[in-house]
């Protein structure tokens, strides 16, 4: 029984010759951003990837979701090891698609490869008849919470209950057999060097506003309208005056966008819809924070 520093080694050997192919995997991926729950070129791709490994995997999980497992020669836990499917969206990145603006711009196609890595690795016969339990390799979709308006529509036609890839995947108990969870993510941070172990994450309410007015004329009767989007900016103001009552040591973080804006430069905006997260460090701060954000909307 090889022990497991020689396991790790063989590991090591097998990664180290497949890191050309591992590359240009992330590098497609790169090249072809996807959103979440939109992720179908990337879902097909890494099925393919297992099922040249010998897996069987099971795809649309949560829409896009892939997840294949390996057995090992006797019964144990079940780990997990995760990548994540879906693209940013930032028009301005160097890797942005022209027509959506989607951008890998938090890593997550490194992400793939890596988990494909380690699948590569972890499946090779020498080294999982020397392995107790399952692994189960998961491709989740929709890590980044964007384009609420969108996944809110996929919820009221019965396509997802939840916003987010793993909450939904939780739900269709993909998690319910696994005892362990484990992923690796990018970081901007040279300091950080070549890995580091994260031991807290901020949590976050996710919020879509609707600004509702009258439409008129703007340049021959904007007297008769209602403007949605005046009503908007009052609201950003007031959530940015609140900011000084946020304690830096709570990490307390708003930052709306305006999704729709008007329907013309000629019309006084009568619907324009707004999307924020307010983020903090522990619960108490979070739903304070959040109870200033909505007195600032209404």
């Amino acid at each position: 029984m090889p022990s497991k520093e020689d396991l790790k080694r063989r590991a090591d050997e097998i990664i180290d010759a497949k890191a050309d192919d591992l590359i240009s995997i992330a590098k497609t991926i790169l090249s072809n951003p996807e959103p979440g729950f939109r992720e179908v070129k990337t879902a097909k791709l890494v099925a393919e990837q297992f099922g040249s490994l010998g897996l069987q995997p099971r795809s649309g999980l949560a829409i896009t979701g892939v997840r294949a497992d390996a057995s090992g020669s006797t019964p144990g836990p079940t780990m997990a090891v995760l990548g994540e499917l879906d693209s940013l969206i930032v028009g301005e990145h160097p890797h942005a698609d022209p027509n959506t603006n989607a951008a890998h711009a938090c890593g997550h196609h490194c992400q793939i490869a890596m988990m494909l890595g380690a699948a590569s690795a972890l499946t090779s016969s020498d080294i999982l008849e020397s392995l107790a339990g399952r692994i189960a390799f998961m491709a989740v979709p929709a890590e980044e919470y964007i384009e609420i308006e969108y996944r809110d529509g996929l919820r009221k036609d019965g396509k997802i209950e939840f916003l987010g890839g793993k909450p939904e995947m939780v739900r269709l108990g993909e998690f319910d057999d696994v005892h362990l969870a484990m992923m690796l993510h990018t970081t901007s941070n040279p300091a950080e060097q070549q890995i580091c172990i994260s031991n807290t994450n901020n949590g976050s309410v996710a919020k879509r506003i609707q600004f509702i007015g009258r439409a008129s004329h703007a340049g021959g009767a904007p007297h008769l309208g209602v403007n949605a989007l005046n009503a908007a900016m009052m609201a950003m103001t007031a959530i940015n005056f609140n900011r000084e009552t946020f304690r830096d040591e709570d990490s307390i973080r708003v930052h709306p966008i305006i999704t729709k804006g008007g329907e013309a430069v000629s019309a006084v905006p009568a619907d324009v819809r707004m999307e924020t997260f307010v983020r903090g460090r522990n619960l108490e701060a979070l739903m304070d924070a959040n109870t200033k954000v909505d007195r600032a909307l209404r």
